[in-house]
């Protein structure tokens, strides 16, 4: 009998003693740290919301208003809405699952239910689509602070626009100080809650963003100086049909928090709050994505880029536009510093479980936690100044690791339905939620290679 079928209690308890809980202990508890003992007492409501809102709200906003322009306003931001709603619905699967059988991590429950590749399978996505987000990060920041080049045309940095194209502001000296004089500092937390303030910050920070993309958007409207967006998409042959598929991974992306709800939910003095914590999230979340999508497209029409942050780097058409532009930058290049941490904490995690599944855990053995550490960064750094687009990084973890982790996987543990909690309409919605995310995915996965391709015979 496979482990974790869900019929033997003894083959639970076996792979309970194999699968290696991968997140904090449950709390309250004492907690060990280089300088002692403490007593911490839970993460508080508002700390967790700012927790999971700055895991979802990363670098994934600066291409959904590239998203837009590809789908249209209405199509745009009804597919924000939906993705949404598949979101909030496939975290509570895990939710009930792992609070039904006192499970506390993801990796755990992906045990438990398909034994050990199961979760090492899960393991595998969030290691891949973590790489994938954090390098996004290192791009963007790049993209800010040291410029970037699209479609032939240079967009500067905020450095190099105040201080001239040097050596020390080239993009790999930015990238490498930004690495060790902020990531380095923000990763070396072992507890989730200890970055409950930076990320508090970090949400502000993206409201200062989309306030001002607002703001601006909203003034240039009422002097007529934009054209109103288009509202559905423009279809000229089934190209630009199949071409609409490649949005998708990119709205999957920007809701992937999965690998963090349960090291919150373990983190809480209440769990029962996980539900209402998810919920309050994605509705801020949400509301985030849909102004900033809706209001830089307004702002920047048909010239959106894929990174609409490189858009904030010529004369906006309204009084002091240079200031507004690097407060722009400045402000969001900061919160992406700032979400980073966040994602690390899960990528650290769900390496050190994959490559030592039966070790204890990482935060009582710095030497194990430094060395993963410093590998993961210079991976990511190094892949930061190779790959030129945040699209293409978007586009292939998006196609593959998230919809993974935020929907196949989730569907597959309610329909196995080991702890017997699944309602009919749940497995109608697994099914629903495999489907969806495997064809669009697929359809994109294919456009994407025809797009190459004919790139390639054009050149």
């Amino acid at each position: 009998m496979a482990i974790g079928d869900g019929s033997s209690n003894g083959n639970q308890q076996s792979a309970r003693k194999e699968i290696r809980d991968e997140t904090t202990p449950l709390l309250p508890v004492k907690v060990e740290e280089d300088d002692g003992f403490h007593e911490f007492n839970g993460a508080s409501f508002s700390g967790a919301v700012f927790n999971l809102s700055t895991t979802i709200v990363g670098a994934g906003i600066m291409a959904l208003p590239a998203s837009i322009k590809m789908l249209g306003i209405i199509p745009g931001i009804l597919m924000i809405i939906i993705v949404a709603l598949l979101t909030e619905a496939s975290i509570d699967m895990l939710v009930r699952c792992s609070h039904q059988g006192k499970i506390t991590s993801y990796g755990w429950l992906m045990g438990e239910v398909f034994g050990q590749w199961g979760r090492i399978a899960l393991q595998a996505s969030i290691i891949i689509n973590n790489v994938g987000v954090l390098i996004v990060y290192m791009i963007i920041i790049g993209d800010v602070l040291s410029g970037t080049t699209s479609a032939g045309v240079h967009h500067r940095g905020i450095l190099e626009g105040w201080f001239g194209a040097h050596m020390w502001n080239s993009r790999p000296i930015v990238l490498l100080a930004t690495a060790l004089l902020v990531f380095a500092p923000l990763v070396s937390f072992k507890r989730l809650d200890s970055l409950r303030y930076t990320s508090a910050l970090s949400v502000a920070l993206a409201v200062v963003f989309v306030v001002i993309t607002a703001g601006i958007a909203i003034i240039k409207l009422f002097n007529g100086t934009v054209a109103m967006p288009k509202l559905f998409p423009e279809l000229d042959g089934l190209n630009s049909i199949w071409n609409l598929f490649t949005a998708v991974p990119v709205l999957v992306t920007a809701y992937i928090c999965h690998y963090n709800v349960h090291s919150i939910d373990n983190e809480l003095e209440d769990r029962t709050q996980i539900k209402p914590i998810v919920r309050t999230s994605l509705v801020l979340c949400s509301s985030v994505y849909i102004a900033t999508s809706f209001f830089a497209y307004l702002l920047f029409g048909e010239g959106t880029l894929d990174d609409v942050l490189a858009n904030f780097d010529a004369n906006l058409g309204i009084p002091f536009s240079s200031v507004f532009d690097d407060i722009v930058r400045v402000s969001y290049a900061a919160h992406v510093m700032l979400v980073f941490p966040i994602v690390f904490f899960a990528l650290r995690l769900n390496l050190d479980g994959l490559l030592f599944p039966t070790s204890r855990h990482i935060s009582h053995d710095n030497k194990r936690f430094a060395i993963i550490t410093i590998t993961l960064l210079t991976v990511i750094y190094l892949a930061a100044i190779l790959i030129p687009s945040i699209w293409d990084a978007f586009q292939f973890t998006g196609a593959t690791a998230a919809v993974l982790i935020g929907f196949i996987f989730p569907a597959m543990v309610i329909l196995r339905d080991s702890y017997g909690i699944a309602t009919k309409r749940d497995k109608i919605l697994a099914v629903t939620m495999i489907v969806l995310a495997v064809l669009s995915n697929s359809v994109a996965l294919y456009s994407d290679a025809m797009n190459i391709f004919r790139k390639k015979e054009v050149a």
